[in-house]
């Protein structure tokens, strides 16, 4: 196994391993700690079935299943996305993190890439420790006890002609309140955690306050230098912490096809602030967290 990074603090490529066989714990967990290190990690040249990418996603915890994309009939948590003229990308070309509407929201995502047009199609990701830690002092300090409401908002247009239907999701899914600025529950990085999918608003302030906050801080997710870019090939399966990234599927390629498998492992924890989590140094791997040196 080798961990070639391709940004210096998000995204990285991991050579010499068949995902399509059961990894050894041991390596099994530097893959884990390569993924918090880099956020997103890709391999290429992978020819894996459902099944065993359903497997490798259950490595890391139980799968989720998306309430709104269309999924396998017989595998529920595997999500299709198969994109052309004739089914157009649904707002997925926007900076956001995985189902942030929930009160758990997705812990990790596995894309695998089945086709892509002869061009476009990439997907970059953004660094949201970084992003957080670019902002100056003033504004870390403003942002770090807030709160900011999340909603599906996105998906509302699934619903426009069944009222009853999207009283039903409203119901499942009630919007929950999350810190603007999480602790990452492994690696006690803080991380700047608002979207502009799914964050509608700062609680407790008024409409244009709230508006014009977020604004500043949806655009920190813009900055290149906070970024990775993945060209996707057929066999390449990227992997990704939704806790501190958000992603942008590049929606150039229109009316061609491209096409992927996705699972995500569901949360496990409720996003939260850690006062005693350190903002700006460089986090501990996961081995020394658990060691107890995370917290000082």
């Amino acid at each position: 196994m080798e961990v070639v990074p391709r940004q210096p603090t998000i995204g990285a490529e991991i050579c010499g391993l068949d995902l399509s066989q059961r990894l050894p714990d041991a390596v099994f967990d530097d893959v884990y700690e390569a993924l918090l290190d880099y956020k997103i990690v890709f391999f290429r040249d992978q020819r894996l079935t459902r099944d065993q990418q359903i497997a490798f996603g259950q490595r890391f915890g139980p799968l989720e299943i998306n309430p709104f994309r269309p999924r396998g009939k017989s595998q529920p948590e595997l999500q299709i996305i198969n994109n052309d003229k004739d089914n157009p990308v649904l707002s997925t070309d926007v900076w956001h993190a995985d189902l942030t509407f929930r009160k758990k929201p997705t812990k990790l995502t596995i894309l695998r890439c089945l086709e892509v047009p002869a061009c476009g199609g990439d997907t970059l990701w953004a660094d949201m420790c970084a992003a957080y830690d670019g902002l100056d002092q003033c504004l870390r300090e403003r942002i770090t006890e807030l709160g900011a409401i999340h909603d599906f908002r996105n998906f509302r247009v699934l619903y426009k002609d069944d009222p009853a239907q999207l009283r039903r999701m409203e119901e499942q899914f009630p919007n929950p309140t999350h810190p603007v600025v999480i602790t990452h529950p492994d690696t006690l990085r803080r991380v700047l955690f608002v979207n502009r999918q799914f964050t509608v608003r700062i609680a407790g302030m008024s409409g244009d306050e709230s508006r014009q906050l977020l604004e500043v801080l949806y655009n920190q997710a813009g900055v290149p230098e906070y970024q990775f870019r993945l060209r996707w090939e057929p066999g390449t399966i990227a992997v990704w912490d939704n806790r501190s990234c958000q992603h942008y599927a590049v929606n150039d390629y229109y009316p061609n096809r491209r096409r992927m498998e996705r699972v995500a492992v569901a949360g496990d924890v409720e996003p939260f602030f850690a006062p005693t989590a350190r903002p700006s140094r460089p986090y501990a791997s996961i081995r020394r967290v658990h060691a107890g040196e995370g917290l000082s």
